[in-house]
C-alpha cells in the first residue's frame, strides 16, 4: 500500500467516525461550536501523529503482555502535552472542552489505530495513518459544529453570518441535535458507499 493510499483509507475509505463508528462521544460533545471542533480535532491529530509514531519505533521492543499499557501511557503523555499547552495558550477554550481533552486518552479512534496500525506498521507509515485519521475525525466534527453553529447562533467561527432576523433553534445548541446529525451523515455517506460498491 502506497503512502497516498494509506492516507486515503484511514482519512476516507475507512474513516473512524462514519465507516466504524469510533470516538463519537466527543463528535457529540464539543461541536456546538466550530472554534472548539477545530481545535479539539487539532489536539487529536497531534496526539494520533506523535503515538503512533512512538508506539511504531517501539513496536518490536514491546511485549505483548504489556502492550495496551505501553499505548495508553504513551497516549495520555501526549494527551497531558496538548491539555498543558491549551490551559496556558487558549484557557476560555480550555474550559469549554472541559473533560474532553483529558478523554483524548481513551478515545476509540488513537486506541484502534494504535492497536490496528501502529503495532504492525513502520513509523513513517504509521504517522501518515495518524493524520489520515485524524483530519478525518475533525472533517466529521467541522461538519456536525457549521450546522450546529449556523443554525444554533448564527455564526461560523464566531463571526455572525445570520442577522437579526433569524430564530436562532436552541435545539442546535444542545446535545440531542449533535446525535442526529451524525446518524443521519452516517447514513447518507453509508448509503452512498453501499451503492457505489454494489455498482
Amino acid at each position: 500500500m502506497t503512502k497516498k493510499d494509506i492516507f486515503i483509507t484511514s482519512a476516507f475509505r475507512e474513516n473512524s467516525v462514519w465507516r466504524q463508528i469510533l470516538g463519537i462521544c466527543s463528535s457529540l460533545a464539543v461541536t456546538n461550536l466550530m472554534m472548539n471542533s477545530l481545535i479539539m480535532g487539532l489536539g487529536v491529530i497531534f496526539t494520533l501523529i506523535f503515538s503512533n509514531l512512538t508506539i511504531s519505533a517501539i513496536r518490536n521492543y514491546t511485549p505483548r503482555s504489556v502492550r495496551m499499557m505501553v499505548q495508553v501511557l504513551i497516549i495520555g503523555a501526549y494527551v497531558i502535552i496538548v491539555d498543558i499547552f491549551l490551559r496556558a495558550q487558549l484557557p476560555d477554550i480550555s474550559k469549554q472542552l472541559g473533560p474532553y481533552v483529558g478523554l483524548i486518552i481513551t478515545n476509540c479512534i488513537i486506541m484502534g489505530r494504535a492497536e490496528a496500525f501502529a503495532a504492525k506498521n513502520a513509523p513513517l507509515d504509521s504517522m501518515i495513518d495518524g493524520i489520515g485519521a485524524g483530519i478525518g475525525y475533525t472533517m466529521v466534527l467541522l461538519t456536525i459544529s457549521s450546522i450546529r453553529e449556523l443554525f444554533g447562533f448564527g455564526s461560523l467561527f464566531g463571526f455572525q453570518i445570520l442577522g437579526n432576523w433569524w430564530l436562532k433553534w436552541s435545539i442546535m445548541v444542545m446535545a440531542p441535535s449533535a446525535f442526529f446529525l451524525l446518524a443521519i451523515m452516517i447514513w447518507i455517506i453509508n448509503n452512498k458507499y453501499y451503492k457505489v460498491k454494489a455498482s
